[in-house]
């Protein structure tokens, strides 16, 4: 996704990279991730395949409600929907408007300042100024189906409840807002309806364009170099993080794998 990746950064402001741009969006080839895990790509020789060493993970996180904050967690399975840890996936909610028009951190800042944990099979919501939400992962089927637009395509969402539509239009106060959840039955998204440059076509909920996004850790203090204000790994939400690779050697790895 280098010419995505490219104008993203630019519309941020931040210069592009050297060679590959930007950071990769992939979908690993792996059954699982977890903490300290090693990264592999193939390495094809006349004789045999071998495997090569290309990084470790030192974080995972997953993000299950688009523009809020994100939960990490020790391992993970990587679907072809994004990462899942029992029954919490990678962006499968996302607050909507009334007219089903997606919102996100772009529009409403104030989104990433919701926390998430989750217990029970729920997710704990917490903001600044409001009491705590407990959101079951799992709803009613008579729970009515939205017709939402994300990035200008369409996708369903069930609907969360009156109390969580109530909880973020109490904590956002610019307009009324509903909370939807994505089912694994509904027809997902297709990545390269949205950069057409794109490899690979991801099918993905409510995340922008593919299902897990890498990030290493050199790549990261490479961007550093380049900016005046210094930026965190969290800046960019990253399901994984890698350490032990040079920058942006994520990028080449998964175009080779």
């Amino acid at each position: 996704m280098g010419a995505a990746g490219s104008s993203a950064l630019a519309r941020r402001g931040l210069p592009a990279p050297p060679g590959p741009r930007w950071l990769g969006v992939a979908a690993l080839g792996l059954a699982a991730g977890a903490l300290g895990a090693v990264a592999w790509r193939r390495a094809r020789s006349r004789r045999r395949r071998r495997l090569q060493q290309v990084g470790t993970v030192s974080e995972l996180w997953i993000y299950p409600i688009k523009s809020c904050k994100g939960v990490s967690v020790d391992a993970a399975e990587c679907t072809a929907l994004g990462l899942r840890n029992g029954h919490l996936r990678d962006r499968f909610w996302l607050v909507i408007k009334e007219d089903g028009h997606m919102v996100t951190g772009r529009q409403e800042p104030r989104l990433v300042l919701v926390s998430t944990t989750y217990e029970d099979d729920c997710l704990i919501l917490r903001a600044p100024g409001m009491d705590q939400l407990v959101l079951p992962t799992k709803l009613h089927s008579s729970n009515k189906l939205h017709d939402c637009r994300v990035f200008g395509l369409d996708i369903q969402g069930r609907d969360c409840g009156d109390e969580a539509a109530q909880w973020f239009t109490n904590f956002l106060k610019t307009d009324a807002f509903r909370l939807v959840q994505f089912e694994k039955n509904m027809k997902a998204r297709a990545s390269n309806e949205i950069f057409p440059s794109l490899d690979k076509n991801y099918q993905v909920a409510y995340p922008d364009c593919s299902p897990i996004m890498i990030l290493s850790e050199a790549s990261l203090a490479d961007l550093n170099t380049r900016v005046e204000k210094k930026v965190k790994i969290n800046n960019f939400r990253p399901n994984i993080v890698v350490t032990g690779c040079s920058a942006f050697e994520e990028i080449s790895a998964s175009e080779r794998h």
